[in-house]
């Protein structure tokens, strides 16, 4: 099975890369537009694709889908980012990417995005924007009728170690994940098709990560 992971150098994106790595029988992509980052791509298993999200059109990235069997939108403009590349990367980059696998008839389809997200999110702050992005993303998503999609909405993010219990529910409350933990849960994801058309929070809790995923999908 063929993966390609946009943001591929995302911290969530190169756990996932080694944990499907690891399982063996997954063969990953991750897009980077920074060639130095290529080789912590490789180190945890993954090939680097070069392409630039924020400017690249929709024939060049369904190119590097071609062959894909899930992609996975992980990217995101990051901290300390304004307001215009939380529109660039974090709706743009995202509708680009959905687009995209579309024409390379990649139908399962996997997002990763925000817990709160609202295109009809107000405020005037950076935040604010970035709620409204993913917002806006998930909703093109959402009516692309080429995609078996699963919109995934962490809590917040944290660099502890990984527990393997989480929450996945359509609504879990505010709480906090480990990025080890939403790698685990996008992992269960990329062969749990009978979750498409879903969009889930998650945070920690008391479920191990394959029941959790097997329970919403109505297994």
């Amino acid at each position: 099975m063929r993966i390609v992971i946009a943001g591929g150098h995302g911290q969530i994106a190169l756990k996932l890369s080694k944990l499907l790595d690891t399982q063996g029988g997954y063969e990953v992509a991750g897009i980077i537009r920074n060639p130095a980052q290529g080789d912590d791509l490789r180190a945890v298993g993954a090939e680097p694709v070069l392409c630039d999200l924020e400017s690249a059109g929709v024939e060049e990235v369904a190119a590097h889908l071609q062959g894909a069997d899930v992609a996975v939108f992980a990217a995101g403009a990051g901290p300390g980012s304004g307001a215009g590349r939380k529109d660039t990367v974090d709706r743009a980059a995202a509708v680009l990417f959905a687009s995209a696998a579309e024409r390379a008839g990649v139908r399962r389809h996997i997002v990763v995005s925000a817990m709160n997200a609202d295109p009809a999110h107000e405020g005037d702050g950076v935040f604010d924007a970035y709620l409204r992005a993913k917002g806006e993303a998930d909703d093109y998503v959402r009516n692309r009728d080429g995609l078996d999609w699963t919109i995934l909405r962490p809590g917040r993010l944290t660099d502890d170690p990984g527990t393997g219990l989480v929450r996945l529910e359509v609504s879990t409350g505010r709480g906090d994940i480990t990025r080890e933990d939403v790698a685990a849960v996008l992992a269960e994801l990329v062969d749990s098709s009978a979750t498409a058309g879903l969009t889930l929070e998650l945070i920690g809790g008391s479920t191990p990560v394959a029941v959790a995923v097997k329970d919403v999908a109505g297994n």
